[in-house]
C-alpha cells in the first residue's frame, strides 16, 4: 500500500534512506539540546553536551574513529577552530609580556616540562622513543577552542582568565613549531635528507606567519570601513578566514598558526580594542558546535580499550608536569600559590588542536600515527568531558566567575 502511494505522490526512494544532510540537521538538534540540557540542568558548559553527542556517534560507530579527517569534516573543524583561535589571539597583549617576563618563561618551561613528561610516560608504558616524541608533541598544547569556549561562557574576567589565555596561546604556538620539527626529525631518521628536515619546518613557520600578517591587516583595513559586528560583515570575516585557511591548506602551512598569529597581529599592530560578536555569531555558534561533536566522535570502543591506560598515564604526567612549572612560577609571576593551582586546572584540556596535529601526523608518518592513534584518541575521549569541567573549576577556584554564571536550572548570566 504505502509503496503505491509513494509511487503515486512521486516520492523516489522509498522508503526514504537518511543522507548526510539528515544526519548534519540531527546532530545539530540532538547536540544544541544536551548542551542545554547540561547548562540548565546541571550547570556545565555547554560543550559538554556537545561532545556526549559526538559520543553517541562514536558508540554508533559513525564518528572519524581512527582519528583521521575527511574533507568536510576537516573543513568543519579548521575553520570553528580558526574563529575561536583568532578570537583568542586578538586577546593577547605582547605588551604584558615585555613588562611580566615571568609569563614568557612559566609558559616555556610548562610546555619543555609536559613534552618531557608525556614523553617518558609513554616510554614507560612500553611506546617506541620516535612515537613517544611524536606523541608529546601533540599534547603540549592547551586547547583554545575548550578554553576560549568556557571562559566566554561564564563570561570570566580576572589574573587567572588573562594568563590562561596568554599561556594557551603561547603553548600552541611552541606546540605547532615542536611538532613540525619532530616530523623534520623523523623524516630524517628515515630519508637522512638534512635540508628538508630543516627547511621544511621553518618553511612553514616564515609561510604562516606571512599569511596570518596579510589576513590580520586586510581585516584591520576593512574595519577601518564597516562595522564588523553586524551580521554581513560577520559573514565577510568569516570568508576572510576561511580564504586564508584555504591558502595554509593549499601551501601546506599550519591551519592552527595562521588564525592564531593574525589575532595576535591585529590585537598588537593597532591600539583598538577588538570586540567580536561571540563567536562570530549564529553560523560560527553552528560551527564551534559541530567542532565539539566531530572533536568527541573521533574515538572507537575498540581504541579506548587499547589506549585508555596508557592515555590515563600520559594525561596524569602531562597534568603534573604544567602544575608544577605554574605553581613553583606563580609567585615570580605575579600570582598566589592557589591561583596557580587554579591556572593549573585550566590547563588540562586537549582537544581540536591535538585532533588537527594527529592529522597531520597521519599524514606525514602513518606508521607512527597508527601506533599513537588508541592512546591519543582515548585521551581526546576522556578530555572532551574531563577538560571543560577542569576549567570551570580553575575559574570558579581563583574567583573570576561572576557569581550567578551558569547556574542549575537557569541561563548563563
Amino acid at each position: 500500500m504505502f509503496p503505491e502511494i509513494a509511487d503515486f505522490l512521486q516520492i523516489a526512494p522509498w522508503p526514504p534512506r537518511p543522507d548526510g544532510l539528515f544526519w548534519s540537521a540531527l546532530t545539530l538538534v540532538v547536540g544544541g539540546l544536551l548542551g542545554e540540557a547540561v547548562q540548565r540542568g546541571l550547570g556545565l558548559p555547554r560543550i559538554v553536551g556537545y561532545s556526549l553527542a559526538g559520543m553517541a556517534l562514536a558508540l554508533g560507530g559513525l564518528g572519524p574513529n581512527d582519528g583521521r579527517l575527511g574533507g568536510g569534516l576537516r573543513v568543519i573543524v579548521d575553520l570553528a577552530l580558526a574563529l575561536l583561535l583568532f578570537e583568542l589571539g586578538s586577546r593577547l597583549r605582547l605588551r604584558w609580556l615585555r613588562l611580566n617576563p615571568a609569563l614568557l618563561w612559566t609558559s616555556a618551561v610548562e610546555s619543555l616540562l609536559s613534552f618531557v613528561a608525556v614523553a617518558g610516560a609513554l616510554v614507560g608504558v612500553g611506546v617506541a622513543i620516535p612515537v613517544a616524541l611524536a606523541g608529546a608533541t601533540l599534547t603540549v598544547a592547551v586547547s583554545g577552542a575548550v578554553v576560549g569556549r568556557v571562559a566566554g561562557e561564564l563570561k570570566a574576567d580576572g589574573q587567572v582568565t588573562e594568563r590562561m589565555i596568554m599561556l594557551t596561546v603561547l603553548n600552541t604556538l611552541f606546540a605547532v613549531l615542536a611538532h613540525r620539527l619532530v616530523l623534520g626529525a623523523l623524516h630524517l631518521d628515515r630519508s637522512g635528507d638534512w635540508l628538508r628536515a630543516v627547511l621544511q619546518p621553518l618553511y612553514v613557520f616564515v609561510g604562516s606567519v606571512v599569511v596570518a600578517f596579510a589576513l590580520a591587516r586586510l581585516v584591520a583595513w576593512i574595519a577601518r570601513r564597516l562595522d564588523l559586528r553586524n551580521e554581513n560583515s560577520v559573514l565577510l570575516l568569516l570568508g576572510m578566514i576561511l580564504l586564508a585557511l584555504t591558502l595554509a591548506r593549499w601551501f601546506n602551512l599550519s591551519t592552527l598558526l595562521v588564525p592564531l598569529l593574525a589575532g595576535v597581529v591585529l590585537r598588537n599592530s593597532t591600539e583598538r580594542p577588538w570586540v567580536w560578536p561571540r563567536h562570530f555569531g549564529t553560523a560560527g555558534g553552528v560551527l564551534v558546535l559541530m567542532l565539539f561533536v566531530v572533536v568527541g566522535s573521533a574515538w572507537s570502543v575498540q581504541a579506548l580499550m587499547m589506549g585508555a591506560v596508557a592515555a590515563a598515564v600520559m594525561l596524569a604526567a602531562r597534568f603534573a608536569a604544567k602544575a608544577v612549572a605554574v605553581v613553583a612560577l606563580a609567585r615570580w609571576s605575579g600570582i598566589e600559590a592557589r591561583q596557580g593551582l587554579a591556572l593549573s586546572l585550566t590547563l588540562a584540556p586537549i582537544s581540536g588542536t591535538t585532533l588537527v596535529l594527529f592529522a597531520e601526523l597521519h599524514h606525514a608518518q602513518p606508521e607512527i600515527a597508527a601506533a599513537l592513534a588508541p592512546i591519543v584518541l582515548s585521551a581526546i575521549a576522556i578530555m572532551e568531558l574531563a577538560g571543560p569541567l577542569a576549567v570551570q573549576w580553575g575559574l570558579r577556584m581563583a574567583g573570576d566567575v561572576p557569581s550567578g554564571a551558569t547556574r542549575p536550572g537557569g541561563l548563563a548570566a
